[in-house]
């Protein structure tokens, strides 16, 4: 059993992070890689990307929002309960190097996946400018965090309830107009993405993004996370799940995750459940 060692709801009534003991994990995980987590016999295998992972302490952190019953068992969890299995780390690693000015894009939970690598930027020097987007105040999550390993944070709200009254590609134009910017790490819903990645095309910044398909063995077996990338298909658990944007074919994306969509509900077995994210 993976044991829970720390159990903390992040924002609103539906956000929830997980510390948990997996000390092999732990001790080989990178920044953008992630986990498949099976609660129980019954459980199916939800996939989620690392927040943050102590190596010293042995243990992996995962955020996520309730979405349906997999995620609504994951947060009746307490401290001291556990996962039956966990399965990683998984995926590619972020390419993490000292480039200049580098603009880390999070949108709702997506915040969670850019933790690690916006602090992998920082700490490789990089000047990290960061914008956090969410539909309101109340589901903004990780600020302070992203504060620590940022040497700027903004924030956009589509309510205007904090920050900028308006969507992260607003206040990333406004960046990308007054400063040389070598790099954009943009995660969060697909739409987000894919709009981040038009906008940046225009500058022609390059810009990597994190995908979040239907998974479900995360080998590269089953076939069921394929995207197609510069017109040709990969496989979002062993080649990805982080891809140039501005490759990424994001209307066939969207319409795999739309194909998935029970009781006009997304499956939870996406990546990083941020497919949920409106």
């Amino acid at each position: 059993m993976y044991k829970i060692v720390k159990k903390e709801k992040m924002a609103h009534d539906s956000i929830y992070l997980n510390e948990i003991e997996a000390p092999q994990i732990a001790k080989k995980a990178k920044p953008g890689q992630f986990v498949i987590l099976i609660v129980d016999e019954q459980g199916e295998r939800v996939p989620l990307t690392m927040a943050d992972v102590n190596k010293e302490k042995g243990t992996i952190t995962i955020i996520y929002m309730i979405v349906g019953k997999s995620t609504k068992t994951f947060s009746n969890l307490e401290v001291g309960d556990g996962y039956k299995d966990v399965v990683g780390p998984l995926g590619e690693p972020t390419h993490i190097e000292k480039k200049g000015t580098i603009v880390c894009v999070g949108g709702g939970t997506g915040t969670a996946v850019l933790h690690p690598i916006t602090r992998g930027m920082y700490e490789a020097g990089n000047n990290v400018i960061s914008i956090i987007g969410a539909r309101s105040k109340d589901y903004i999550i990780l600020e302070d965090a992203m504060k620590k390993v940022s040497h700027e944070v903004r924030i956009c709200t589509d309510d205007g309830s904090k920050g900028r009254h308006g969507f992260v590609t607003e206040e990333l134009k406004d960046i990308l107009e007054t400063q040389d910017v070598a790099e954009v790490v943009a995660i969060g819903p697909v739409p987000m993405m894919k709009f981040v990645s038009l906008l940046t095309k225009e500058y022609n910044v390059p810009t990597t993004v994190s995908l979040n398909p239907i998974m479900i063995d995360g080998t590269g077996m089953c076939g069921g996370c394929r995207v197609t990338i510069g017109g040709k298909t990969k496989f979002a658990c062993v080649d990805g799940p982080e891809f140039d944007g501005h490759q990424v074919d994001y209307d066939s994306l969207i319409r795999r995750l739309g194909a998935y969509k029970v009781e006009e509900e997304h499956s939870e077995n996406c990546m990083h459940d941020m497919c949920n994210e409106e």
